[in-house]
């Protein structure tokens, strides 16, 4: 979910800023035309077509207020949606890590295992011997070849 809602929330104050000027206008418009000093048909035409601009004002000024109010809406929608994501990529990041340092420990000890049961390189070095015949001379050169392997 992406959006700035400092920018969104920046537009719904201009459109409702550019609404109440809009309305302002119209409130000087009906001002002026009440002012005119000339009587007759044509000044009443004339004030009666500024009323009626006036409405038509007024009416698109609450459009710019609907417009504004529905502005800060999606951007309080969008602020709640960015939270709701936060929330959830937190949730599922802590899943994760719980996982993997879950995976982590039983690689250790399977590990572990694996060398408890894995035999003994001393041991297997002495099961493979092969001893020299009784009594003969290579039985001098036996300590050296079990290094480690005397018990």
């Amino acid at each position: 979910m992406y959006g700035d809602t400092r920018v969104i929330r920046r537009l719904a104050q201009q459109v409702g800023d550019q609404g109440a000027e809009i309305r302002r206008g119209a409130d000087r418009l009906v001002g002026a035309s009440e002012l005119v000093v000339w009587e007759g048909r044509a000044a009443q035409a004339m004030r009666e077509r500024m009323t009626e601009r006036a409405v038509a004002l007024r009416r698109t000024a609450d459009e710019h207020d609907d417009a504004a109010r529905a502005l800060r809406r999606h951007a309080d929608e969008v602020d709640r949606l960015k939270d709701l994501i936060r929330d959830i990529a937190q949730r599922v990041q802590g899943l994760v890590e719980g996982a993997r340092a879950r995976l982590a420990s039983l690689a250790d000890t399977a590990l572990d295992r694996v060398r408890d049961l894995a035999p003994d390189p001393v041991d297997e070095l002495l099961a493979s011997f092969r001893p020299p015949p009784e009594g003969h001379r290579d039985w001098l050169d036996v300590p050296g070849r079990l290094t480690g392997g005397a018990r």
